[in-house]
């Protein structure tokens, strides 16, 4: 059975994508810690980061940081935060997010989806995606 997050990179349900390419995909949380709160999610469902294989986890690492410097620089933020939870949904995930203090990386204080502001999420996702040179679709234009 498919993940919710296999769902969305596959088209299955909608998502905002702000990077793609054959191993890794990166789309908007919808229960955002802050606006421009990034999921990288590997193609391949693997339940947990431990388990990937090192060339996957370092391309992981590698759009993070990609996703993280521009961020910052689009939101203005202190920092990007990086956090790895994964209990939620079993596919190996690294959340990326503005972060100005540590509130951030507790996700009990997420926005969430039934609260959060439609065009402030679309409005990220296009900021992200003009920064990161990409498409709607996440992919290198």
């Amino acid at each position: 059975m498919s993940t919710v997050f296999t769902k969305i990179i596959n088209g299955e349900i909608p998502g905002r994508f702000v990077y793609r390419d054959e191993t890794v995909a990166a789309f908007l949380t919808i229960e955002p810690v802050s606006y421009g709160h990034t999921l990288i999610v590997p193609v391949a469902e693997v339940d947990k980061w431990t388990d990937l294989d090192p060339e996957t986890w370092a391309h992981v690492n590698e759009v993070a940081l990609k996703i993280g410097s521009a961020i910052v620089d689009t939101f203005g933020a202190a920092r990007a935060g990086y956090l790895i939870a994964g209990f939620e949904v079993p596919h190996a995930h690294v959340h990326v997010f503005p972060a100005n203090d540590m509130s951030g990386y507790s996700l009990a204080n997420v926005i969430p989806a039934d609260q959060t502001d439609p065009a402030k999420m679309d409005e990220a996702a296009a900021k992200l995606r003009e920064r990161l040179g990409v498409g709607e679709d996440g992919r290198a234009l």
